[in-house]
């Protein structure tokens, strides 16, 4: 019998839980012929998301808790989720209620097809953003060509993919992006996100960004063709415009020395210099901290894994 490990990466999501998992329970769980694992990743939250998912332990033994000691992002706490499932198949779902859980069934049904990968595309969102429109234009114009055009957060993926996850192993990246990268057999589903009921978002504008640079350093060399463009017609400029000079000088006796244009010249070049250290010391970054070794995730604690009726049956 197939099973489907559900991963849920949680953080400060204490009041959306409970009814979380009454809807999984309703619209999954009282209707599959599957078995299944519910995995919930506590990325860090300071409010009672660890207390809640050990509630919830008590009321299902197929629930596994793992809390991380710090805030590591939506990334490593998937990653987390992804190595510690044992289904043939995996689906990320969000903890905010926004997608619809019938998805679920509608991915595993897909996947049943010979799909190794299925994405859930947002077709519409009640909860319209500027940021996310324009960051998933920018992917698919510089970095990922496949990439949705309203994106997508939830997916399902097979062992096959699971196992070329985790040895990329890659900390400063998107998961999103690594999917789409590795090319598998993909299938999609359209939906329409729903606007937030319970709690906050705290998808704040430093990880909009963080997320951003991630991508088009991870997966697309035109932040290094823009420094070598702006490099190349600063050099061009500068040519010219010494051409220009000597000419005018030459030809109409007009003097054309002064501090003015001298100085122009210099500050724009060292605008320059310093955009062109600022990207190569973003690359630089990536790659000494990948070097330090150090893991994507630190588990601080995680509840007993669930003893099988045939591990009971040996013992």
């Amino acid at each position: 019998m197939n099973k489907l490990s559900i991963i849920i990466p949680v953080y400060y999501n204490e009041l959306n839980l409970q009814p979380l998992y009454e809807d999984i329970r309703k619209k999954i769980i009282n209707t599959i012929d599957f078995e299944y694992e519910i995995i919930m990743v506590d990325d860090g939250s300071e409010d009672h998301s660890w207390d809640m998912i050990q509630n919830l332990i008590k009321v299902d033994s197929n629930i596994k808790g793992i809390r991380l000691s710090r805030n590591f992002g939506s990334h490593a706490a998937i990653l987390c989720g992804l190595s510690h499932a044992t289904g043939d198949c995996a689906v990320i779902k969000a903890a905010d209620l926004q997608e619809p859980t019938e998805l679920l069934l509608e991915m595993y049904e897909y996947w049943k097809q010979g799909n190794n990968v299925v994405l859930a595309v947002r077709e519409d969102r009640a909860d319209k953003s500027f940021f996310s429109e324009l960051y998933y234009w920018l992917t698919r114009k510089v970095a990922l060509p496949k990439m949705p055009e309203h994106g997508f957060d939830v997916f399902l993926i097979d062992r096959k993919v699971i196992d070329v996850l985790e040895r990329l192993d890659e900390k400063n990246s998107a998961i999103t992006g690594q999917i789409l990268w590795s090319g598998f057999k993909t299938a999609k589903i359209n939906y329409v996100r729903r606007e937030r009921k319970i709690g906050k978002s705290r998808w704040t504008l430093r990880k909009k960004i963080r997320l951003v640079s991630d991508t088009l350093f991870s997966f697309s060399t035109v932040p290094i063709s823009f420094v070598t463009t702006i490099g190349f017609l600063s050099c061009v400029g500068s040519l010219l415009w010494a051409i220009i000079v000597f000419i005018t000088k030459l030809t109409m006796g007009i003097n054309t020395e002064g501090f003015t244009t001298l100085f122009i010249f210099q500050l724009f070049s060292f605008g320059v210099v310093m955009m062109t250290l600022g990207l190569l010391g973003g690359y630089l970054w990536r790659t000494f901290d990948a070097s330090r070794n150090r893991p994507v995730y630190i588990i601080e604690e995680q509840t007993p894994e669930r003893e099988s009726a045939e591990d009971k049956q040996n013992g």
